[in-house]
């Protein structure tokens, strides 16, 4: 009898272990910078993390009935935190390129937005290999802007790397940088502050395969089942209003760029 009852309460204890394996199992990890990143991700007064990525991730989780957990995550650090599964998605604004997809996958984009030049209004310069010629650039360090700044204009021209966009930003108002390249978005948030409001954009950022093909969540080469879960649920979201309706409370346009 006693031999029944330590067997059963073995027996119990492995199918605890194994349900709370399962439950572990079963958080799906969202990797976001740390650094704010408006209005797509920052946090509020309250510390609690808000904006446009924030609640599609939330919209994406609640249709596949799952339990998601954001994990804050230096952005330069963000793929190698992936690989050591200390993460299982990054959703963090991460444009999805060829360079990137040799060491992890992509889900579809959840949003496609141009990059920008932005420099003082007053300011005469010319996006072109003469016009910043001897210029310093500000770009985020591990970014397509980066890339495509270096590949560009290295030549000719200071690239500076900055870990936040936000550093990018303030030294361009202390006059440390002449022109900043970033997303069209993320740029906006900062010429409508007080900080902005004496800057302006100066030109788009030509087309060029080192930006990539939109912004979609990164998750390691093995994970397909995650992969097809999280498009199914991006799809849904489309198509059902719910992404429209969260993008509506940010954006006055096509956030989503061309379907194409």
């Amino acid at each position: 009898m006693k031999k029944q009852f330590l067997a059963s309460l073995l027996a119990a204890s492995v199918l605890a272990f194994a349900g709370v394996a399962a439950h572990a199992q079963d958080t799906i990890k969202f990797g976001v910078a740390a650094e704010p990143y408006p209005p797509f991700s920052s946090k509020d007064a309250s510390g609690k993390w808000v904006g446009f990525e924030i609640d599609l991730m939330d919209a994406v989780c609640a249709d596949m009935k799952a339990k998601c957990q954001l994990v804050e995550v230096a952005w330069d650090g963000i793929i190698p935190s992936l690989q050591e599964k200390k993460i299982d998605v990054i959703w963090s604004s991460m444009s999805i390129t060829d360079e990137r997809k040799k060491v992890i996958d992509f889900t579809d984009k959840y949003y496609q937005t141009p990059a920008v030049f932005v420099a003082a209004k007053d300011s005469d310069i010319k996006i072109s290999e003469e016009g910043l010629r001897d210029k310093v650039i500000g770009v985020q360090t591990s970014t397509t802007h980066a890339n495509y700044a270096t590949k560009a204009y290295g030549k000719v021209a200071q690239v500076k790397l900055y870990d936040t966009q936000d550093n990018a930003n303030a030294d361009l108002v202390a006059g440390r940088v002449d022109v900043l390249l970033a997303d069209s978005i993320a740029l906006d948030a900062f010429l409508q502050s007080d900080q902005g409001k004496n800057y302006e954009v100066k030109a788009k950022a030509p087309p060029d395969p080192l930006f990539g093909n939109g912004v979609g969540g990164g998750v390691r080469k093995d994970d397909t089942a995650l992969k097809d879960k999280l498009n199914a649920s991006i799809k849904a979201v489309r198509d059902n209003g719910v992404y429209d309706k969260i993008a509506k409370k940010y954006f006055s346009f096509d956030i989503y760029g061309s379907t194409s």
